[in-house]
């Protein structure tokens, strides 16, 4: 055997027993880790916490070792230990949940201005769980504080901020269960139920046709960087169309790009939906194929609410 021969083969042999050591080392942490996950749920702090502190010695522990072992510090009473591991899980990326951890442990320690001060840095950074902070018994000092209930309102605004947000309500108008006429002639056109999901964020429309199989959805959200309207609709035949707009005096003005057909010109579209009082929307559709010099109805409906 030449000598590059054997370097390569002290090469591998070292790989190798480089890479059983790793999964041997992974195999024990994991063992570790629930075994101190099932210390942690059995309230067993004394023992969880030997346990996350063995976790944590890893230079690659992950925020959640620092989080149950600052935890259990806290159960135990050993403050300044919870606090450094809280510290710890901060600096390792979960600001949201060790500041919040931190302000239970001043509020153990009856300093209540330390406490507010990490829970308003746990609001500001994003949290978002109003329901823990009203039921955790570590903050029940808290509470009887004015502070409290605007740091509380903060979480919430958190936990479903389009709620909160003036632009993501200016389709509001469009929500409820609808039967749907053409606007000449009230022939009925369809049903539609109009509702918010995920949180307050999307305005999904569901449209079922009369005497007919065609149905479809839309989603309607606001895009807060591009500071529009957007509408995305698909249908049961494959059929997809993209818009995009604003509220202006009133109504929701939708457009589209120029969309290529299969014959003819590119079709361009102008959406609008009109609130006609608390139980009535008109939805008025035109298309151009001449770049917006002329425009031609394509529908035109009127929602109206169901009693």
């Amino acid at each position: 055997m030449n000598f590059v021969h054997f370097a390569r083969l002290t090469i591998l042999v070292a790989t190798l027993a480089w890479r059983a050591e790793a999964t041997q080392q992974s195999s024990d942490n994991d063992a570790l880790a629930a075994e101190a996950g099932a210390a942690y749920d059995a309230k067993d702090w004394a023992k969880a916490a030997k346990l996350y502190a063995q976790l944590s010695q890893s230079p690659e522990a992950p925020p959640r070792v620092w989080l149950r072992l600052g935890a259990s510090e806290r159960e135990l009473g050993r403050y300044d230990d919870a606090l450094a591991a809280f510290d710890k899980a901060n600096a390792a990326g979960a600001a949201l949940f060790g500041e919040y951890g931190e302000a239970a442990v001043y509020t153990a320690m009856k300093q209540l201005d330390k406490a507010f001060e990490h829970l308003e840095k746990a609001v500001q950074q994003g949290y978002g769980q109003p329901e823990v902070m009203s039921s955790d018994p570590h903050l029940a000092a808290l509470r009887s504080d004015p502070r409290f209930a605007k740091l509380l309102e903060q979480a919430k605004k958190n936990q479903r901020p389009c709620a909160y947000t003036a632009e993501n309500r200016q389709f509001d108008f469009w929500l409820g269960e609808w039967s749907v006429t053409t606007t000449q002639g009230a022939v009925p056109a369809g049903d539609s139920r109009i509702e918010l999901i995920l949180e307050d964020c999307v305005v999904q429309e569901n449209w079922k046709s009369q005497n007919s199989p065609y149905s479809g959805k839309s989603y309607n959200i606001y895009n807060q960087a591009l500071k529009r309207w957007e509408q995305y609709w698909v249908d049961n035949t494959g059929g997809n169309i993209f818009f995009y707009g604003g509220l202006k005096d009133g109504v929701l003005d939708y457009w589209t790009d120029e969309i290529p057909q299969p014959s003819g010109p590119p079709l361009k579209r102008h959406l609008q939906f009109i609130p006609m009082g608390p139980d009535r929307v008109r939805q008025f559709s035109r298309g151009s194929t001449d770049g917006g010099k002329t425009w031609n109805v394509e529908y035109d409906f009127t929602y109206t609410r169901k009693k």
